[in-house]
C-alpha cells in the first residue's frame, strides 16, 4: 500500500511539474501553457453567423434563441452576431413574419439581421411584389456569399 501511495504521488508530482518552470531566483512558479484569466475571456470579441434558409418556425425560433443565449453568455458587448437569411427562411424578415416584433426588438439589441436580395429578387419575379423587410432588416446581394465573406472573416458558423 505505501508504495503505490509514493509511486500515485510521484507520478502527480512530474505531472504537475512537466507543465511548470521553477525560477530560483524569487521562488516563484511559471507556466508554459498561458490560460486566460476570466477579464480576459470576456474582453474577447466572439463573431458568429447564424444560416436561416428553412420556413420552419422551429428553427427560425432556435437561431434567435441562440443569438440570445449567447449574448447573455458572452455579454452584448463580447459577441457579434449576425443573422444571414435566404431563400424559404427569408420570410423570417418580411413584415409578414410571426417574429417580427421580435426581430425588430434584437436588431436594436446589436444583432444584425441580413436578407438576400437574389431571393427578394426570386420573389418578385415569381408574385410581382417584393417582400417587405420588417424595420432593422438589411439586404445582402447574396445570402451564402454574405456567409462565406464572414467565415473568412473569422466568424463561426452555426446552422440550427
Amino acid at each position: 500500500m505505501h508504495t503505490t501511495k509514493t509511486l500515485f504521488i510521484s507520478l502527480l508530482t512530474t505531472f504537475v511539474l512537466v507543465g511548470t518552470q521553477i525560477t530560483a531566483a524569487d521562488n516563484t512558479v511559471a507556466t508554459d501553457v498561458a490560460t486566460p484569466d476570466k477579464t480576459e475571456q470576456e474582453a474577447q470579441t466572439h463573431r458568429l453567423v447564424i444560416q436561416v434558409s428553412t420556413d420552419d418556425l422551429r428553427v427560425q425560433e432556435t437561431a434567435l434563441s441562440n443569438a440570445i443565449n449567447l449574448q447573455k453568455h458572452y455579454g452584448m458587448d463580447n459577441i457579434e452576431i449576425e443573422i444571414v437569411a435566404y431563400g424559404p427562411g427569408l420570410g423570417m424578415l418580411t413584415t409578414q413574419s410571426t417574429l417580427r416584433s421580435r426581430i425588430s426588438s434584437l436588431a436594436m439589441q446589436e444583432i444584425t439581421f441580413s436578407a438576400c436580395k437574389n431571393t427578394m429578387i426570386a420573389i418578385k419575379q415569381k408574385t410581382g411584389f417584393i417582400p417587405k423587410l420588417t424595420e432593422g432588416v438589411e439586404t445582402v446581394k447574396a445570402g451564402v456569399a454574405r456567409i462565406i465573406e464572414l467565415q473568412e472573416q473569422g466568424y463561426a458558423y452555426v446552422r440550427p
